[in-house]
């Protein structure tokens, strides 16, 4: 797996600091993604390439999930307890896989996405403990964009992402949001992609600009 290390996607601001060593301790040796860069700092497309990597069978759903979660929850104290947690409960990575089935494939569409979303939140056969829509949607957004294409596309929506959205991008909630709810803002923001001529998800870094 190689990454393009401190290389940013447009609209990105800065990396995430990420503390290896605490993480690479916390964790089972087999969750952790080799190749990941070393220096402590996480851009988005060091994820992307692990999920480039697991939809090609070099890298298992559970090194998949400690990048993402490594990225998602950057310096905060407890995010090796949780991704831990995580982790725990699918030691196999075969809730991961069912959940992901959708967006693996080469050309996700909406239902593809819709369908996604509610496995992840669902306790019988894929839902994770400390794993909700904000971290969930961040998995998604990172294993089933796809740059170039335009449309709609995953997105992560948390908490900061939407409290800071107009009324127009379809989220009435600060979390538990339903899957219509996710669709509608994706939509939105491929809209809003179009008319800037931008990708979809600089329309979420440019919601959240501090971030």
């Amino acid at each position: 797996m190689q990454t393009t290390k401190g290389v940013e996607l447009p609209g990105e601001r800065a990396p995430v600091a990420v503390n290896v060593d605490r993480w690479r301790a916390g964790l089972p040796p087999d969750a952790w993604p080799e190749g990941l860069p070393t220096t402590g700092e996480l851009w988005r497309r060091d994820v992307f390439a692990v999920a480039d990597a697991y939809r090609a069978g070099a890298v298992s759903p559970r090194q998949l999930l400690t990048a993402v979660l490594g990225w998602a929850y950057g310096s905060i104290g407890y995010g090796p307890w949780r991704a831990a947690r995580s982790l725990d409960a699918d030691p196999e990575g075969k809730r991961l896989v069912y959940t992901l089935e959708e967006v693996s494939r080469p050309a996700p569409d909406e239902d593809a996405l819709v369908t996604a979303y509610r496995r992840f939140r669902d306790p019988d056969h894929a839902r994770l403990p400390w794993l909700g829509p904000g971290l969930f949607t961040k998995v998604l957004y990172f294993a089933g964009y796809r740059r170039g294409v335009g449309g709609v596309q995953p997105l992560i929506l948390d908490r900061v992402v939407a409290s800071l959205l107009p009324a127009e991008a379809g989220v009435g909630r600060r979390n538990g949001w339903s899957s219509e709810e996710w669709l509608a803002y994706l939509r939105w923001a491929a809209e809003q992609a179009q008319v800037r001529g931008v990708e979809p998800d600089a329309v979420e870094m440019a919601v959240v600009p501090d971030r």
